[in-house]
């Protein structure tokens, strides 16, 4: 199934790059538009300010996309969060105060969406928010996109624009804190 999706998608892709088919703009749009909103929204906790960047992202994307010259783009999945994660650093480095992430804020607000159906998943879902709030923002990132946003250990690393040994260590490393972390809030 997943095989014939990434077909389906470098098909889509092959027709906006070369035809500039909105339609098919389109359907990679559909498919990806909630992925890349969750993504941003966990990053600056803003509900209007990610419509808009979540805008600006697509149409960054098309643009790149239907561009003159020959682009490389194989995987419209790395392709699409990365510009999304450096859109989010963008709007960081446009904050005076730079502020992390802000995960609690938005706690809440994850459950509403997600409709949990009892208060013990949600109280799980806090906790590890919270947790993952305390961790530096590289492992913040690799847990939200390789737990989260599902994606492989190779599209990480194209996101993240590292190899794909330093995610796996990174994700190691950061899912070592991540228990270290909620370990100690157990025990206060």
């Amino acid at each position: 199934m997943k095989g014939l999706k990434k077909l389906n998608e470098k098909k889509l892709l092959y027709r906006v790059m070369k035809k500039k088919d909105p339609e098919a703009y389109g359907k990679l749009y559909d498919f990806y538009v909630e992925k890349i909103f969750r993504f941003v929204y966990y990053k600056i906790s803003n509900r209007e300010e990610t419509e808009d960047l979540v805008s600006d992202i697509f149409l960054k994307a098309w643009h790149y996309l239907i561009g003159d010259s020959n682009k490389d783009v194989n995987n419209f999945n790395a392709f699409i969060y990365r510009i999304a994660r450096n859109s989010v650093i963008d709007v960081y480095r446009k904050r005076a105060n730079k502020q992390e992430c802000s995960l609690d804020q938005i706690g809440g607000q994850i459950a509403v969406e997600s409709n949990f159906k009892n208060i013990e998943l949600k109280q799980e879902v806090d906790i590890i928010l919270k947790g993952l709030s305390k961790l530096k923002e590289d492992y913040q990132e690799i847990i939200i996109l390789k737990y989260i946003e599902e994606l492989s250990t190779k599209e990480i690393a194209q996101v993240m624009e590292k190899s794909q040994a330093n995610v796996r260590v990174t994700s190691h490393r950061a899912i070592k804190v991540l228990k270290k972390v909620l370990n100690e809030s157990d025990k206060n």
